[in-house]
C-alpha cells in the first residue's frame, strides 16, 4: 500500500476497477486445486489426515481431536468479565433467533381442500468457527445458537487446534449448546464434517464463515453435504454524507480491515470533500491499530477504497450492485436510503450503529453472504436450520370439484396414469 490512500470518484472508476468491487472473489479460486488434494486425503485417510494436516498448517501435534470436554471445562477457565459478556451476548442472540421460529399451520377451505405446512429440524449440522490469526467466540454464538433454537438433535464444531486452545472460544462454543466439539480447522475440517472420520461424524449441513481455504472447501463439498453459503473474508460498505462524522466512518472500516488482508472496506460519499476527511481520519487512526499490517493489506485490496460519487442516487446504485455484507448507512436519513436498496447482507443505520455492535452482541447474526451473494440470499438463521413440508388432504367433493382440472392439465403433459389416478377415485361408473 502507499502511504496515503487516494479517494477516486465513481464515474471515474474504469471497467477493470469496477469488477474488481462488484466481481470480487477474495483469492478462493486460487486455492481451488490444494483444497481437491486436502479433501481427497481427508476422505481416504480420516484421522491421520487431519493430524498431518494440523502439524502442516497449524504448527500443532493434535493428541484429542474430540476436545468436547475441554470446551466444557473452559468455562471455568476464563475471566468472569468474558464469561459475562458471552453469556450477556448469548442471550441476546437466543432472543433474536426465538423471534424466527416459524409455527406449523393448516386451513380448511370451504370447497374441500386442507392445506398446511410444517417445519422439522435437521438431525446433524456441523459449524466451522475460525481460529488461527484471532480468536473468534463470537462466532461459535452465531453459528451454535440459531442450530440449537431450531431443534437440531446434534451440533458440532470444528475450530482449528491450537497449543493452548482459546478458552474465551471453547466456554463460547459450550455455553451456545454445541454437543461435540473438534480440534480441527481449515478446508481440512470442511472435508471431516462432511465426509466423517473416526472420530468426526458426517454431518447433513455445514454453516460458518472462514478464510479462502474453508470457502473453496465448503464450494467442493456442495452435495455431499448442503452447506449454508460461501462466506469469505469481511467486507463493509459505509454511505456517508455531510452529516457523517468521518472518524465514525474511518473506526468501521479499521475494524472491518482487521479482520483479513482479503477484507473489502469501501466508503462512498456523495462529496469528494467528504471523502478527503474520511482519508485523513483512518490514516491519522491506522498506525495506533494493533493489526495495522494487516488493515494495510486489506486496504490496499483492489476491492477496497474510498470513493466519493456525484450525487447520493449514485452512491446507492454503487451499494446496490455491490451487495455489501455489512452496509453502514452514517447519513441524515438513513432509513430512505435503506428503502432504496435490497441487496445486502446487514445493514446497520444511524452514527451509533457501529458493525461491531452486531459482531457481537445486538443480537442479529454476523455469518451473513459475502462477494455478492445478498443479491440471492440471506445470512444465517434459524431458517438455515429447518427443512419444511407440505401437507394436504382432500375430502370426496373437494377431489371430484378439483377433478376436471387436474385431468385435464395431466394430458396435456402426456400422463395419462396421473389422470386416470384421479378418475379411479371420481369416476361414478368405478
Amino acid at each position: 500500500m502507499t502511504d496515503s490512500i487516494e479517494p477516486r470518484a465513481v464515474a471515474d472508476l474504469s471497467p477493470g476497477e469496477r469488477r474488481a468491487f462488484f466481481e470480487r472473489d477474495a483469492g478462493v479460486d486460487a486455492v481451488r486445486g490444494d483444497v481437491g488434494e486436502i479433501l481427497d486425503r481427508v476422505r481416504a485417510e480420516g484421522d491421520v489426515a487431519l493430524r498431518e494436516f494440523s502439524a502442516e498448517f497449524d504448527d500443532v501435534d493434535v493428541a484429542n481431536i474430540d476436545v468436547t470436554d475441554e470446551a466444557e471445562r473452559a468455562v471455568d477457565r476464563v475471566d468472569d468479565d468474558v464469561l459475562a459478556a458471552i453469556r450477556d451476548a448469548a442471550a441476546n442472540v437466543r432472543a433474536f433467533h426465538e423471534r424466527q421460529l416459524p409455527d406449523d399451520w393448516r386451513e380448511t377451505f370451504a370447497d374441500g381442500r386442507e392445506l398446511g405446512r410444517r417445519f422439522r429440524p435437521l438431525d446433524r449440522v456441523g459449524v466451522y468457527v475460525p481460529g488461527g490469526a484471532a480468536a473468534y467466540p463470537s462466532s461459535g454464538l452465531m453459528g451454535v445458537i440459531p442450530a440449537t433454537v431450531a431443534g437440531v438433535e446434534h451440533v458440532a464444531v470444528a475450530t482449528p487446534p491450537a497449543e493452548e486452545m482459546n478458552p474465551a472460544t471453547l466456554a463460547a462454543i459450550h455455553e451456545a449448546g454445541a454437543d461435540a466439539v473438534y480440534s480441527v480447522g481449515g478446508a481440512q475440517a470442511v472435508g471431516a464434517l462432511a465426509y466423517g472420520t473416526e472420530t468426526v461424524d458426517a454431518v447433513q449441513k455445514i454453516v460458518g464463515p472462514g478464510n479462502r481455504w474453508v470457502t473453496a472447501a465448503k464450494a467442493d463439498v456442495r452435495g455431499t453435504v448442503e452447506i449454508d453459503f460461501l462466506a469469505g473474508p469481511s467486507e463493509i460498505l459505509v454511505l456517508a454524507d455531510d452529516t457523517a462524522d468521518p472518524g465514525y466512518v474511518a473506526a468501521d472500516l479499521l475494524a472491518q480491515a482487521e479482520h483479513d488482508e482479503n477484507a473489502s472496506v469501501v466508503a462512498v460519499t456523495d462529496a469528494e470533500a467528504v471523502a478527503e476527511e474520511i482519508v485523513a481520519a483512518v490514516e491519522r487512526r491506522l498506525p495506533e491499530r494493533e493489526r495495522a499490517e494487516t488493515i494495510r493489506g486489506a486496504l490496499a485490496n483492489d476491492a477496497s477504497g474510498v470513493l466519493y460519487a456525484r450525487s447520493m442516487s449514485e452512491a446507492v446504485l454503487f451499494a446496490e450492485e455491490y451487495a455489501a455484507e455489512h452496509l453502514s448507512i452514517q447519513t441524515a436519513d438513513p432509513e430512505a436510503l435503506l428503502d432504496r436498496i435490497s441487496n445486502v447482507g446487514s445493514a446497520f443505520l444511524g452514527p451509533h450503529s457501529p458493525v461491531a455492535a452486531g459482531d457481537y452482541a445486538a443480537g442479529t447474526n454476523h455469518v451473513l453472504p459475502t462477494n455478492g451473494g445478498a443479491k440471492a440470499f440471506g445470512g444465517l438463521s434459524v431458517d438455515t436450520f429447518l427443512r419444511s413440508s407440505t401437507v394436504q388432504r382432500l375430502s370426496e367433493t373437494g377431489l371430484a370439484d378439483l377433478s376436471e382440472t387436474i385431468t385435464t392439465l395431466a394430458e396435456a403433459e402426456g400422463l395419462e396414469g396421473h389422470a386416470a389416478s384421479v378418475r379411479e377415485r371420481t369416476d361414478d361408473e368405478s
